[in-house]
Formats: C-alpha cells, structure tokens, sequence
C-alpha cells in the first residue's frame, strides 16, 4: 500500500461520515414530512455540500502520485475535511420526536456558524493549495475562493431573508461552474 493510500483512508472516512449526515438528515425530513416548514436555502445547501464532498474525492485523486508526505501536511488535508464535515453536520436540524421543526429558524439561527466555518473552510484550501505546491492557485480557482469568501462572509454579516436565499443559488451555480471549469477531468 503506497502512502496515499494508506493516508486517504482517514479522509475517505470522515467525507463519508459527512455523506451520511446530510442523507440522514433527508431521511428525517422524509420521514416527518408532516411535522416540517421547509425552506429552500437549507436544501440547496444540503445538496452543495454532497457536491462540495464529492469534487473533495474527486480532487484528492490528483495526490495519489505524491511520494513525500509530512504530518503538517496530512494534518492540513485533514482539517480541511474536518471543516468540510462539520458543515454538512449543522447544515439540517436534528428532528425531536412529534415537534413542528421549521427549516427557516434553524437555517438563521446556524447561519453564522455554518458560514463561518463556510468561510474558513475557504481560507483553510487556500492554505492547503499552498501547502500542496508552495505556490497561489492558478488564477481562476483564487477568483473562485475569493468570491465564495466574499458570499460567506457577506452571509455571515446579512441576515436579510431574500439575500440568503439568492445566495444559495447563486452558489450553486457558481460552485458548479467551478467544478464545471477545474475539476471536469480526473488527474493524477
């Protein structure tokens, strides 16, 4: 078993586990459907954040050929996931058993945790990109960061109703676009 092997076991697992939180949140909201205000943020996030896991699988395949490791760097990976995981945690309610759950109040009561971390989840890549090259991503994937950072925090500091719900749109569709223009293609 070579190294990325070996290491990518512990990311494959939490990235899994993030997985697992966001379709069992959907699981609950099927299954008390009845019970649930649904609003559309919340949703589109949930479904952001298997995209954001999977294009996360997807772009660590481009380690498997790194032959030097170091813990700091195995360590940066990791926190990257962890932050990664930690969104699609807070991302849908728990449901307590036969009480009205309302996706709109939890969505802005987590909205500036789940964009905080939103946002350092982005400033965490960044480093890891440098840790990964010593070197600033190319210049379209920083374009993206820094447009992702400036929604995050702008979501962080306005709680308006109808800006929330246009960022939630607007970032799928950039996210996307992002997938769509640096990450179409499986590379070593």
């Amino acid at each position: 078993m070579d190294a990325f092997a070996y290491l990518s076991v512990l990311i494959s697992i939490i990235l899994g586990l993030a997985v697992q939180q966001v379709l069992q949140g959907y699981r609950a909201l099927i299954m008390s459907r009845h019970r649930i205000r649904f609003y559309a943020p919340p949703l589109i996030w949930s479904v952001l954040i298997l995209l954001m896991v999977a294009q996360n699988w997807w772009g660590s395949f481009g380690l498997a050929g790194r032959t030097e490791w170091s813990f700091a760097l195995f360590a940066t990976i990791l926190v990257q996931t962890i932050l990664l995981y930690m969104m699609a945690a807070i991302v849908l309610p728990d449901i307590p058993a036969d009480e009205p759950i309302d996706l709109r109040d939890h969505y802005y009561r987590e909205a500036r945790a789940f964009f905080g971390i939103a946002a350092v989840l982005i400033l965490w890549s960044l480093f890891r990109d440098y840790m990964l090259t010593a070197a600033l991503p190319e210049p379209a994937k920083l374009a993206f960061y820094g447009i992702f950072l400036l929604l995050a925090l702008a979501a962080i500091v306005w709680k308006r109703r109808r800006l929330h719900e246009a960022f939630a749109v607007v970032m799928a569709i950039l996210f996307s676009v992002f997938i769509g223009l640096l990450f179409a293609r499986l590379t070593p």
